[in-house]
């Protein structure tokens, strides 16, 4: 063989680049790129897996609900941990000062634990024995006497539609399709106790999975200055210095957030719901606690639960007297209106910061994805994203040098 051969030449250049660690020489004579190479080899690894996860996209589905199964307990006892999280701050606070300065000051977040449970524990006692049999007692009350309502309601209409010249309306379906209804809800809140005492593998399941997110709720609350620490310390490590700070205030952005919309929307509902429980004793006490639980129940979806809480009432008045459903109407539109703008600001704060134009978007989007949750959730997510696009447009606008008075229109963005 030829020593001085271009191709021997290449051979031995590709010997010596290897035993030294730099790019071989190919035989067309240009250097690999290495960079090049580890981009098609993602390329084809990404591209494998993708073929791997549309083949098996079901068994990937089966494994992932599987998965999310096992960890509901985690989930569940994170949302009790969130929605507690509150109380036991303040209950926190109140032995933290109490107690500062003295040996007893280690139990402070023990006993601030214990007190939000307890106070969990009495208002689902609460519910349950007085606000819930005054409810069914209602509905009881309401389909006992349906028939004479129907009646009044179609005497009504009839009056209404003779003033027009115009045909009346047969109610008589709309009396057997509530009374079904009105008696379906009833029989399942009166049975409720005796199908929980039923002792079944789902009931047992129930029960397990429901102590389990206690137990990981307790753990969350009692231990949750050192979880935060192990999260900050995590990111740290596996994350750049800028991504890290990011995550961390996008995190910090979101549960602040939730809770003020938690907690708003809670503390709303219970107001709402208790004035109108007490104003609906002047106007139809019969009826007070049933209307008080609709009202309070529809003031947590946001928008449009403020024209269902109105509209459910006053069909219901409506059957019974007009000038009670108009009266009832007239009372609870000067109610939202106190409690809008006097009670709900003192007692919650400030909201949340999202526009009126996007609430009602985020509501009929999330409320067209994903149902009633997305209602619920919708509103603290586009909160968080509006928040995110405001800060992001007056950064690139602050680095643009732009003029003071186009910075002061993006924080109306």
């Amino acid at each position: 063989m030829l020593t001085g051969a271009p191709g021997h030449d290449i051979v031995e250049k590709n010997r010596r680049d290897l035993c030294h660690g730099t790019d071989p020489v190919p035989q067309g004579g240009a250097p690999l790129n290495k960079n090049l190479l580890r981009s098609i080899l993602l390329i084809i690894t990404y591209s494998v897996v993708l073929v791997l996860v549309l083949v098996k996209i079901d068994l990937i589905w089966a494994v992932a609900a599987q998965i999310l199964g096992a960890l509901k307990p985690l989930f569940l006892g994170f949302a009790i941990a969130f929605v507690l999280n509150r109380p036991c701050t303040f209950f926190f606070r109140l032995y933290h000062g109490g107690l500062a300065g003295r040996k007893l000051d280690r139990f402070s977040r023990p006993l601030a634990v214990l007190s939000a449970y307890v106070a969990l524990v009495v208002v689902v006692t609460a519910l349950f024995s007085f606000v819930l049999p005054q409810v069914a007692d209602s509905i009881r009350l309401f389909v006992s006497s349906l028939s004479g309502y129907m009646a009044n309601l179609q005497a009504l209409a009839d009056e209404v539609f003779a003033l027009f010249d115009r045909e009346g309306v047969d109610f008589s379906s709309l009396n057997e399709y509530l009374r079904r209804v009105l008696e379906g809800v009833l029989n399942t809140a009166t049975n409720a106790a005796s199908h929980v005492l039923v002792i079944t593998s789902g009931v047992i399941s129930m029960g397990v999975t429901l102590v389990l997110a206690i137990v990981f709720s307790v753990y969350m609350l009692s231990g949750r200055e050192k979880l935060l620490s192990q999260c900050r310390r995590v990111m740290r490590a596996y994350l750049p210095g800028s991504w890290a700070d990011r995550v961390q205030s996008v995190v910090q952005l979101s549960a602040d957030t939730f809770t003020n919309f938690v907690s708003g929307q809670l503390t709303e509902a219970c107001i709402l719901g208790v004035l109108c429980a007490l104003g609906m004793l002047f106007i139809q006490s019969d009826y007070a606690a049933l209307v008080g639980v609709i009202v309070g129940t529809t003031a947590l979806i946001p928008v449009m639960g403020a024209y269902i809480g109105a509209v459910l009432p006053a069909f219901l008045l409506l059957m019974v007297d007009p000038w009670r459903a108009l009266a009832f109407l007239v009372f609870l539109g000067i109610l939202q209106q106190i409690e809008g703008n006097v009670i709900y600001p003192r007692v919650v704060g400030t909201s949340i910061g999202l526009p009126g134009i996007w609430v009602l978007a985020a509501v009929t989007v999330g409320g067209g994805l994903f149902g009633l949750l997305g209602v619920l959730l919708s509103v603290p997510v586009a909160s968080v994203l509006y928040t995110l696009l405001r800060r992001d447009v007056g950064r690139r606008l602050s680095t643009r040098q732009e003029e003071a008075p186009i910075l002061e229109d993006t924080e109306e963005l």
